[in-house]
């Protein structure tokens, strides 16, 4: 499925009404684009709840991912965690490190044939094949 997959840096934005980054979500949501979160990244997400007490920042997040709301969590499957392994290894044999929990969020995208939307591009530019933008940055 074509669509667009958040970061966590992205939902963090998102949460602190970040302009450009309301905005681009706004519009891909006119223009009828799927958004999904990696069940990675709403791990990251919710773990950083559990740590600090934000109760309007932890209800922003829960109205994004609401049913019928504007995303769906998007689970790794075995496809994706295989490709994880491809990806690991491609990676390694080219000598570059990247975080595991990078790697599987960006082999769901590689499956699943989604638009990783970051701002930590740095993080990911060595993976072969994924596609990236960053919605922090006016795109309009």
């Amino acid at each position: 499925m074509n669509g667009y997959a958040l970061d966590t840096n992205i939902i963090i934005h998102y949460i602190r009404k970040e302009p450009n980054v309301r905005r681009n979500i706004g519009e891909a949501v006119m223009k009828g684009c799927y958004l999904a979160i990696p069940n990675i990244v709403h791990y990251e997400i919710r773990r950083g709840f559990r740590i600090m007490s934000a109760p309007k920042k932890e209800a922003t997040y829960n109205a994004l991912i609401e049913p019928d709301s504007l995303c769906d969590i998007a689970e790794i499957d075995t496809d994706a965690w295989k490709r994880a392994e491809d990806v690991y290894a491609e990676l390694y044999r080219k000598g570059f490190t990247v975080g595991e929990l990078d790697i599987l969020i960006a082999s769901l995208c590689l499956e699943k044939g989604y638009t990783l939307v970051t701002n930590n591009t740095k993080h990911f530019e060595n993976i072969n094949g994924l596609q990236l933008v960053d919605w922090t940055k006016e795109l309009g």
